[in-house]
């Protein structure tokens, strides 16, 4: 009886110090790359910047920030070169997990003017489009 619980506090042990590693590494990604953005700053300087949403195409069709262009994370390796680096980058997603790994991408590659929106999409309150498809 005292293995099993030895055993369950070892894993729960385990689990919480996965969890806070994974803040941590997240914290010092968000440190490293800078640029984090409320919605009310991302509101104010989306007209001078290049949108990118780096959710998947179903979410994106379904509903997005107005101006918004779709780089899904699954391609963003291949396709960031289509992301003018002479422009500000305001990025967005569901995940900040997938924005920090865009914008991580996107600094090694050179853009300077890398920002992020801190809150997830979901509650986003701005103007959005959907598409009619």
């Amino acid at each position: 009886m005292n293995n099993i619980f030895w055993i369950i506090n070892t894993v729960l042990i385990i689990i919480i110090l996965a969890f806070a590693l994974n803040w941590l590494w997240q914290k010092i990604q968000e440190k490293r790359v800078g640029g984090r953005l409320t919605q009310k700053e991302f509101e104010e300087g989306k007209r001078k910047a290049q949108i990118i949403d780096v959710r998947e195409k179903g979410p994106f069709k379904k509903k997005h920030i107005l101006g918004a262009r779709n780089i899904p994370m699954t391609m963003f390796k291949y396709q960031y070169s289509e992301i003018r680096p002479d422009l500000p980058v305001y990025l967005y997603s569901d995940a900040k997990g997938l924005t920090l790994r865009a914008a991580n991408i996107l600094k090694k590659n050179g853009y300077t003017q890398v920002y992020w929106l801190e809150d997830p999409f979901d509650q986003w309150k701005g103007q959005t489009k959907a598409s009619k498809y």
